[in-house]
This record gives C-alpha cells, sequence and structure tokens, in this order.
C-alpha cells in the first residue's frame, strides 16, 4: 500500500528534478533566471496532482493552473528525454558534444514547449472544424444516397467545458441541418448533479430523425445510469446494444449503438454486445453502428453490421501522445477497413484533461453515405 500510494508523486518528482538538471544548466540564463526556472517546476510539481484531482476542486483558477501545468510538464518532459537521448548519440558519434548544441538543444525545447502550449491551447478553446467525409456502404439503396450524419464525440463536459462551449458546438452542428445526429461517447466528465446545467444545450440538437447516443467509459466513470436518464430527459435516445429501423422515404437504415467496450466492469447488464444490437434487423438493410472505442470493430464486423462510428482516441490529442494509442486501440483516427465493414474515427469534438490540442484537431463530423465501389 505505502508502494503504490507514493509511487507516482516520486516519479513526479524524479521527472521534475531530470528536467530541471538536464535543461537548467544549458539555458543562457543568469542566477536569477535558473532560480525562476526552478521555482516554475516547483510550482509544476505541486500543480500537476491537482490537474488531475480537477474534477473534484471547485476553484476554477486553480482546476486551470492544473490542467495546463499538466500539458506543459508532459511535453516538457518527453521532449527533454528526447533531447537527452539525441545527445547521448551524437556523443557517442563525435566522442563530444559541441557546447553550443548543448546550449541550443535546451533553447529549442523550451521554444517548442512554448509553441505546442500557445497553439494548442487556441486549437482546443475554439469551436471544432466541421470535417465532411463519404461512408462507403454496401449495398446502399438510391433512397439513401447522400443520407447526412452528423457525428460528434468526445466532448468531456467537466472542469474546463462548460455551458458556453456546448452551446457553440450546438449551433455549429444544427448549421449543417442533418438527417441524423449521432453522439458517440464520453460527453461527460462529472455526476449529473456537478455537470447537467451544462449539457442541457444537447437538449438542443435538432436533426430530421433525432439524436442518439451511446455511452462511452467516462459515462461509467461519472454515473452512467443517472447520465443516462438525464440523455433521455433532455429528449437524447440512448442506444444500448440495441438499434432503431429509421425509415427514409421509400428506403430504410439500421442504426444500432452499444455501451462502452468496458461497460460490463461497472455495470454488468451493461456489457457491450454488438451481436445483441443487431438482433431481429432486417438483413438486406444497411446496418450502421455507433461504437465508443475502435476497438469494438472486430466484434461489430462480425455481427454484420456495414460500418461503424467511433471516437475515444481523441487522435492523440497532442503530440507525442497520438503515437501511444496504438497501444490500445487498433487505429488512432480517421477512415478505416475491417473486412467488408468501414470504421470511422473522431479524433473528439472537446478535449479531456489538459486544453491543449496539437497535431489532432478536433471535429463535427458531417458524414455523407455513398454506395461503395463493387
Amino acid at each position: 500500500m505505502f508502494r503504490s500510494r507514493f509511487t507516482m508523486p516520486l516519479l513526479l518528482i524524479a521527472l521534475h528534478i531530470f528536467v530541471g538538471v538536464t535543461l537548467i544548466p544549458y539555458l543562457p540564463i543568469d542566477a536569477v533566471g535558473q532560480i525562476i526556472v526552478v521555482l516554475f517546476l516547483v510550482a509544476s510539481c505541486c500543480l500537476v496532482p491537482q490537474g488531475f484531482r480537477s474534477r473534484r476542486l471547485h476553484q476554477p483558477l486553480l482546476v486551470w493552473a492544473g490542467l495546463l501545468a499538466m500539458g506543459i510538464f508532459s511535453s516538457l518532459a518527453v521532449f527533454s528525454l528526447v533531447r537527452v537521448l539525441v545527445l547521448l548519440v551524437i556523443g557517442l558519434l563525435l566522442a563530444e558534444v559541441p557546447p553550443a548544441w548543448l546550449s541550443g538543444s535546451a533553447i529549442i525545447v523550451v521554444a517548442v514547449v512554448v509553441l505546442i502550449t500557445m497553439i494548442g491551447l487556441i486549437n482546443a478553446r475554439r469551436v471544432a472544424r466541421v470535417v465532411s467525409i463519404d461512408m462507403p456502404i454496401r449495398n446502399l439503396p438510391d433512397g439513401l444516397k447522400d443520407f447526412t450524419i452528423v457525428q460528434i464525440s468526445d466532448i468531456h463536459v467537466g472542469p474546463t467545458i462548460k455551458y458556453g462551449y456546448i452551446q457553440k458546438i450546438v449551433e455549429r452542428v444544427n448549421g449543417l441541418s442533418p438527417d441524423l445526429i449521432a453522439i458517440t461517447g464520453d460527453l461527460v466528465d462529472g455526476t449529473v448533479e456537478q455537470l447537467s446545467t451544462h449539457t442541457a444545450p444537447l437538449g438542443q440538437l435538432k436533426a430530421r430523425y433525432g439524436t442518439y447516443v451511446v455511452t462511452g467509459n467516462h459515462e461509467y466513470y461519472s454515473g452512467a445510469l443517472a447520465w443516462i436518464a438525464e440523455f433521455k430527459r433532455i429528449g437524447l435516445t440512448v442506444l444500448l446494444n440495441e438499434h432503431v429501423r429509421i425509415a427514409h422515404g421509400k428506403a430504410e437504415l439500421v442504426l444500432g449503438g452499444i455501451t462502452d467496450y468496458s461497460a460490463g466492469m461497472y455495470v454488468p447488464m451493461h456489457r457491450s454486445d454488438p451481436a445483441a444490437a443487431i438482433a431481429g434487423a432486417p438483413p438486406l438493410t444497411p446496418k450502421i453502428l455507433l461504437a465508443h472505442q475502435p476497438r469494438s470493430a472486430r466484434a461489430a464486423e462480425e455481427a454484420g453490421f456495414d460500418a461503424q462510428l467511433s471516437g475515444h482516441t481523441h487522435g492523440g490529442q497532442f503530440w507525442p501522445w497520438m503515437h501511444f494509442v496504438r497501444l490500445q486501440q487498433p487505429w488512432v483516427a480517421g477512415m478505416h477497413q475491417l473486412g467488408q465493414m468501414n470504421i470511422y474515427i473522431s479524433r473528439g469534438t472537446g478535449y479531456w484533461g489538459p486544453p491543449i490540442r496539437f497535431g489532432a484537431p478536433s471535429e463535427i463530423t458531417r458524414i455523407r453515405l455513398v454506395k461503395a465501389a463493387e
């Protein structure tokens, strides 16, 4: 118990010391500047844990400071480590690293971290851009050609994403006049009592055939049963291992939705089940599945779905974390194919944790159904 309780704090302290020891001596700053940088690292070491506790904090300034510290230090630690490794290789090749390279590389690390933080903060806080894609569907009836689905995902209403942020997303989505709206999980990071005021604008979403939601892992961290009831109360349709049949003119579309891949760990009756979601669906009708995590795709393809819409990954959110997504998920973002099924993975419409997006812009996805090439 002692070990588990103190492992993370000790690791955090060690990483801050590593950054300080490997960077500060090589920055072109005087003693006063070095003291300022040391104080910055001490403050960071104290603030990063507050970022992880942000859901339970009630001081907005401390929430923002903690979450920004998480983002800034994660970049600083990664780039400092990369710098040290590169310099070690150079030292092995040249026998000695030129002093100018030591200083120059330290300056580059700081400059890159500042740049990523500034650009990433702007990217995270602005309203997600609209990304338009075509989704090929086998045997798509002519009546469903150009049927539009607007997908939003991973908004993470919570410590820094509130009512105004959501209202702007809703306005942009409604401006697209979609046939159907699909929300692929991780809407919230907090309880209904904390956040229902801020999720209320989602009830204003307007589409010809309604708005459909599936649960993500963060709903289960936040009280999924209460959130499901709240989503229904504001007019959203929640799909829990089930499907609906949508008549569009003379054509029909089956829209299925499953609970999060990990849902059964939190609510046993919610075990994710693509086969149950498709049970009883007409055999020749196009079938699209809403599934929070991309790794549900294998079971979805085996069940007989033609397409899957997912989120969860955030596209990595900011460099270099997109390179680690593949340790858990089969794909990071964008369009992919598994057997006869196409999968689209949204980079997410909000963000989680640090209010930073760099190299993985948020998106509102406008999906147009098209007939797959034979």
